[in-house]
């Protein structure tokens, strides 16, 4: 099967947050409302200097992704 790089997520006990998963490595979930990242998996010492510096990225990335999404719906 092949997935795609990010997903939207929903959860009704959290209304007024929006959750985009990023399922490649690392894998994580983003709250764009406040652009809390959560990452889904242990993160090797050396891979941390490289994340501290394409979490910037990683967030417009998502943020980007949630607004193709949303244009979409609304056509």
């Amino acid at each position: 099967m092949s997935l795609p790089r990010f997903l939207m997520g929903d959860n009704v006990h959290f209304p007024e947050d929006i959750f985009v998963i990023h399922l490649e490595y690392p894998r994580f979930v983003i709250n764009l409302k406040d652009d809390s990242i959560e990452f889904l998996e242990e993160i090797s010492n050396a891979d941390k200097d490289l994340l501290e510096e394409e979490t910037k990225n990683l967030i417009e990335e998502a943020s980007r992704f949630y607004d193709e999404q949303m244009q979409l719906y609304e056509e």
